[in-house]
């Protein structure tokens, strides 16, 4: 029996446009965004992919795609879970930087470093910053030992794996076929779990906004075949633009 994993990172937010390390901060979609979630939803269902239930984190950007999919869809009345173990990685002290100005400051390869390695985290966000998740109502009810003040995609990989564990992989046991909206690193941390890419691999894997990828897996959930929707041609051109974020401007 064949299993349907749907992963797709949110449309274009405000932070994407003017290139800033968002993290944890919630901005909303811009235009551009709100148009790639709803053509994201009406590629899943001209390819004839239904689904049963979803998932997403408790960030508006990634609530606000997965509500315009579900819409062009016209499947709003989904049952949908949300949870903070799919937040985009916490970019801790870097959160609301420019990414090329801050490229500039401390050089592209510290930047590629902090963006894209698997295991460096950023600088630490102090906690008596306002922007500090423990002074944020939607986690009041959470230890404020496991909030994170920064993360790399190792550490953004460990608090996402017990919700893969804990509802993600009931619902796909089932039967149920999952679409999952959030982030760029919580989405790749999920693709490097998935697929077995390495730690060194992972760093050239970039996902882009608004593009679903389709994940077939068997009962084991071992992946039998993955690939993005919609034109290759577009996809890679938008996965390259994700990956040049952090070049310092010339």
């Amino acid at each position: 029996m064949s299993r349907t994993l749907v992963l797709l990172r949110h449309g274009q937010s405000q932070w994407n446009l003017e290139n800033r390390f968002t993290g944890w901060v919630d901005v909303d979609l811009t235009a551009q965004g709100c148009a790639e979630a709803t053509a994201a939803g009406a590629l899943l269902r001209d390819a004839g992919l239904d689904f049963d239930v979803a998932h997403t984190s408790v960030l508006t950007r990634a609530i606000h795609t997965l509500q315009l999919a579900l819409s062009a869809m016209d499947r709003r009345w989904l049952p949908v879970h949300k949870s903070w173990r799919l937040n985009e990685r916490h970019y801790g002290a870097l959160q609301g930087l420019n990414k090329a100005e801050t490229a500039a400051q401390h050089g592209e390869a510290q930047v590629k470093v902090w963006r894209r390695s698997y295991d460096v985290p950023p600088p630490a966000m102090a906690e008596t910053d306002a922007g500090h998740p423990c002074h944020d109502a939607r986690y009041r009810n959470l230890d404020a030992r496991i909030l994170p003040a920064t993360e790399s995609l190792a550490t953004t990989l460990e608090r996402v794996l017990p919700y893969w564990h804990d509802a993600i992989v009931p619902d796909l046991k089932a039967g149920r076929r999952v679409l999952v909206v959030a982030h760029g690193n919580s989405l790749r941390a999920l693709y490097k779990y998935l697929n077995g890419v390495s730690a060194e691999d992972i760093m050239a894997v970039n996902i882009p906004t608004g593009a679903p990828l389709v994940f077939e897996l068997n009962d084991d959930l071992s992946v039998t075949t993955f690939r993005y929707l919609g034109d290759a041609e577009a996809v890679a051109r938008a996965a390259a633009a994700v990956a040049a974020q952090g070049q310092a401007r010339h």
